[in-house]
């Protein structure tokens, strides 16, 4: 093993990865054993051959020495792939060199039990694993389970004549060119399962022949192009998750009466030799071979396309509604984020509701797109068309990763028994108990939410009762419009409480989310960011969206900010009211903020925590529900909410109410007026007030402010809807969860 090709190797992926996005991220590194080591990978890329071993010696800081097919030593890259320590599956060498590595623990191995890539990742049959490709089928190869039965049968085999036999000691020692049986290392051979999972793939045809030209030239057509089409796959900014399982330990498994006796034994063992216990070591090898192919695919770090594309395939219709696919995906991954049995990419994270609001992140647009374009999805109105055909798995196989890529994804999350039933299970579920199940879930993980953070903070404030925070929900007597109604700033839902319960009367759902940090104490507040409130409020509509029809959002103060975000990037939000929207404050303790936040950062930088100020006074009309203390960083958190909003307010189209009171201590009514007239929508109106407070919803004379709102809403109500919702299955009405927050 050359040295120097690991620094070659390590400059060249550096060299890559300043051109390109590619992210290695590693997972179990204690799992790595210190003494000889197995890994077995599964192989999907050419350029694990070279890539492993670099990654490995870094972890290890051993020579990690990895099989690799015979055409690619072909010239200056097989060479190459000498100096790194690859040694061709067809070597005449290739087993007494392993062994001997391994006995002396100079070196690690890499093993793709394979056998080959498996470039559609299709290595389940009738739930055996069966390795496809383009020459057919076979089972797994047993080479690294007997390879390393092999190892420590001859450990112990030398070990035991060093005494008993030493002329056989040192035969065998001469057998595997030891320098001597001292040097025979004491600790046991593992097998270590090793994961390899590529996220995004788009492999896409894709010249890359000034990069690859230095050391290809003279390399086959079809393995040029398998490389310069990874190299595509890994510029375009893949994330690579790196998976290490537990090692599987290879002593316990020569324990058979047999193996023992022909590890005693006086008479010379050849290496090649058919010996007693072969039979037994041969079904051990199958045992083993069985419990790495497991644990491998088990490491399968599932993403948001492995759940996109397992749904389709398993999807007993072809006419998918598109908001049932969401949210399948969405249950699955909640479900595998409960049961724990299932790794999941980073991009699981972040809360998933983005799935089933504005779709921030891309997942599902992303998926559709490219689905569409490898031609598995096809666009009809509102509903999409699955082409069962381009989801089957007979394909050409060299080219699956670039023609189909869709099933090479459903193919990888395959063997994950567990996921697989869950999917089937969502998949087999009509699009009305899918809402029942995620309003439930939502409903009660916000419930416990709230609970794990009112019990968390209540030793700083007790005074406030637990009614005062929690999220409620509201029922209408009929399902066909619904209200996501957010509180202020430094408040919580029951100040909205009047107002949903006048709405309910009305007929309409109403769903009063928790923003986070309320409703508990100040120092709740003080560690929460504007983007923290955007996701209580998706939260919300994510609820009343999937128990209504149609969805309105609406707040005060905050709240009617937040509510006025949502409507910008929810174009299905149905309209849209806002009261006392604080473009503008201009309240005293609002301005000083901005003077207290440069004085703690000074303070910060010269590590006087002590003299930095957290909170200022707060003196609420609603002392009841109102925090006392306003944190610094939620004023500034709330200023940059305001000015994140100002600009987007023209992509707002539904049909809007902006209320506000002349007298208002707090917001100024010219920031109101400026946000009515910056509103893009058409159908649009402004109701002012002459109440000299802030919390207009309560207190004398709210009762017209909600007839201004009931009015609004009643309009909408009675509008036809612009579009209707695409169809799956059959519609049905959604039971509503019997928890204490829907009376």
């Amino acid at each position: 093993m050359n040295r120097f090709a690991y620094r070659t190797t390590g400059l060249a992926i550096k060299t890559i990865a300043g051109l390109a996005r590619a992210r290695m991220n590693i997972h179990g590194e204690e799992n790595i054993p210190k003494g000889p080591t197995i890994f077995v990978v599964n192989h999907f890329t050419r350029i694990e051959t070279f890539l492993l071993p670099y990654h490995l010696h870094r972890l290890t800081g051993r020579p990690v020495w990895s099989l690799a097919a015979p055409e690619l030593f072909v010239g200056r890259f097989g060479r190459y792939l000498e100096q790194l320590g690859a040694v061709s599956t067809q070597s005449p060498d290739r087993d007494r060199l392993m062994v001997k590595t391994l006995l002396t623990a100079e070196a690690c191995w890499i093993v793709f039990p394979e056998g080959r890539m498996v470039k559609n990742k299709k290595i389940m049959e009738k739930g055996r694993y069966m390795i496809s490709y383009a020459g057919g089928k076979h089972p797994p190869h047993t080479g690294a389970a007997t390879l390393a039965l092999r190892t420590e049968f001859y450990r112990q085999r030398i070990a035991e004549m060093v005494h008993a036999n030493p002329e056989e000691a040192q035969r065998l020692g001469d057998r595997f060119e030891l320098p001597s049986v001292d040097s025979i290392s004491g600790q046991p051979t593992c097998i270590v399962p090793v994961n390899l999972t590529y996220y995004p793939l788009r492999a896409r045809d894709n010249a890359l022949s000034r990069l690859a030209g230095r050391v290809m030239e003279d390399l086959p057509d079809r393995v040029a192009e398998e490389i310069m089409t990874e190299g595509a796959m890994l510029l375009s900014g893949v994330d690579i998750d790196m998976r290490f399982g537990k090692p599987i330990e290879i002593t316990a498994c020569l324990s058979y009466q047999t193996i023992q006796r022909d590890i005693r034994s006086s008479s010379p063992i050849g290496f090649d030799d058919r010996i007693p216990s072969r039979k037994f070591m041969r079904r051990e090898a199958l045992k083993i071979m069985q419990r790495y192919m497991s644990a491998i695919y088990r490491m399968t770090t599932v993403n948001h396309d492995h759940l996109f594309a397992a749904c389709l395939k398993k999807s007993p219709v072809s006419r998918i509604n598109p908001e049932n696919l969401k949210r399948r995906v969405f249950l699955a991954a909640k479900e595998g984020a409960v049961s724990g049995r299932v790794y999941f990419h980073n991009s699981f994270d972040k809360d998933q509701v983005h799935l089933l609001t504005d779709d921030r992140y891309h997942k599902f647009s992303e998926f559709v797109d490219f689905a569409m374009e490898k031609g598995v999805l096809a666009s009809d109105g509102t509903v999409l068309i699955k082409n069962t055909a381009r989801l089957a798995t007979i394909f050409d196989f060299h080219r699956s990763r670039i023609d189909n890529p869709i099933a090479v994804m459903a193919n990888e999350v395959e063997p994950m028994t567990r996921l697989q039933r869950r999917i089937s299970r969502l998949c087999w579920q009509p699009g009305f108990w899918l809402k029942r199940k995620v309003a439930r879930y939502l409903i009660r993980r916000e419930l416990d939410a709230f609970n794990r953070d009112y019990e968390t903070f209540s030793i700083l404030e007790t005074s406030r009762p637990r009614d005062v925070g929690r999220p409620f929900l509201i029922k209408g007597d009929r399902r066909r419009v619904g209200v996501v109604l957010a509180h202020g700033y430094m408040a919580a839902p029951a100040e909205v409480r009047g107002l949903a319960d006048y709405l309910g009367k009305m007929g309409f759902w109403v769903y009063a989310p928790r923003m986070k940090g309320h409703g508990t104490a100040p120092e709740d507040l003080a560690g929460c960011t504007f983007q923290d409130w955007i996701d209580s409020m998706d939260t919300g509509y994510a609820i009343i969206s999937n128990l209504c029809r149609r969805v309105i959002a609406g707040g005060f103060s905050t709240g009617a900010g937040l509510a006025l975000d949502l409507a910008r990037r929810i174009p299905e939000v149905a309209g849209v009211f806002a009261v006392s929207a604080p473009l503008r404050l201009q309240d005293m303790a609002a301005r000083f903020v901005p003077a207290v936040d440069v004085w703690n950062r000074f303070m910060e930088r010269f590590n006087l925590d002590e003299a930095k100020k957290a909170f200022v006074d707060n003196h609420p009309e609603n002392p009841h529900i109102n925090y006392f203390k306003n944190p610094i960083s939620g004023v500034r958190e709330l200023e940059r909410l305001m000015s994140s909003l100002e600009p987007r307010l023209p992509q707002i189209k539904a049909p809007a109410l902006v209320i506000q009171s002349r007298e208002d201590p707090v917001v100024n009514p010219k920031g109101t007026e400026k946000i009515f007239k910056l509103l893009g929508s058409t159908d649009k109106q402004m109701v002012l007030f002459n109440f000299q407070r802030h919390g207009i919803l309560l207190g004398e004379g709210s009762e017209r402010v909600y007839r201004a709102i009931g009015d609004f809403l009643d309009h909408i109500r009675r509008q036809p809807r612009l579009a209707p919702a695409p169809v799956e299955e059959a519609p049905d009405t959604v039971p509503l969860p019997q928890t204490e927050e829907t009376n």
